[in-house]
């Protein structure tokens, strides 16, 4: 058992951090309350919307996300997770400002993929707008072929979708999600990467995909646990 302290960066939607909670509990191989990650959420929803900002549309979430990360510091947190795959186009900015290791939730996808035998190859990814337009993937992993959806694709199905899961309607942001999961394994994906953290939800409203996904949510959760265990 570990003492060190998770500090989780969320309000990114608030939904997605407290699933994220909730899937680093139910991946902890605990007896008793005392053997679980000791972690500080702060889940502050008034962070700018950061696919607006990426697309010039809105202000900065950055000084929102220093501020988080400042609580977390002052809380004696050893790592910092950030359950928002679009945060992390400011990766960069914030692991410059803080002396804490911020754990990629890119990363955590990847080892996700490797752990399901695949490698190499093409693998489909979903996610916010912004997120497909900084190629946080596409950019990230190595040795994978990364298809999206069209424009088309993602103005009919998965941006309204990810609203949906925002709204709390999660039941109803099921079946353009699997839909779109659909289209892309026909283009011959042979995972695909559930690359924003509000679509894992969505998915989970509905019966499971007949073919490979990366929860984010819980690959970020695993990436947590290993870094908690140490070395």
């Amino acid at each position: 058992m570990s003492d060190r302290v998770l500090g989780v960066l969320g309000g990114m939607g608030p939904l997605a951090s407290a699933e994220f909670m909730c899937s680093l509990t139910r991946q902890t191989p605990a007896l008793r309350d005392q053997e679980h990650v000791p972690a500080i959420l702060v889940s502050d929803g008034r962070v700018p919307d950061r696919n607006a900002a990426r697309l010039g549309q809105g202000e900065s979430p950055l000084p929102a996300l220093l501020r988080g990360i400042r609580i977390l510091e002052g809380a004696g947190c050893g790592a910092i997770a950030i359950p928002c795959n679009t945060a992390h186009g400011w990766f960069d900015a914030m692991s410059a400002a803080t002396p804490l290791p911020i754990l990629h939730i890119v990363d955590a996808a990847a080892a996700d993929l490797r752990a399901q035998g695949l490698r190499q190859g093409r693998i489909g990814l979903m996610g916010t707008a912004a997120t497909l337009a900084m190629r946080l993937y596409q950019e990230r992993l190595a040795g994978y072929e990364v298809i999206t959806p069209d424009a088309a694709e993602m103005a009919e199905l998965v941006t309204p979708a990810i609203e949906l899961v925002k709204a709390n309607q999660v039941a109803a942001a099921y079946a353009p999600l699997a839909g779109m999961a659909a289209r892309l394994h026909a283009r011959g994906a042979q995972a695909v990467v559930l690359g924003c953290t509000e679509i894992p939800l969505g998915i989970a409203a509905g019966p499971a995909l007949p073919f490979p996904v990366v929860d984010t949510v819980a690959a970020l959760a695993r990436a947590a646990l290993a870094w908690w265990r140490g070395p």
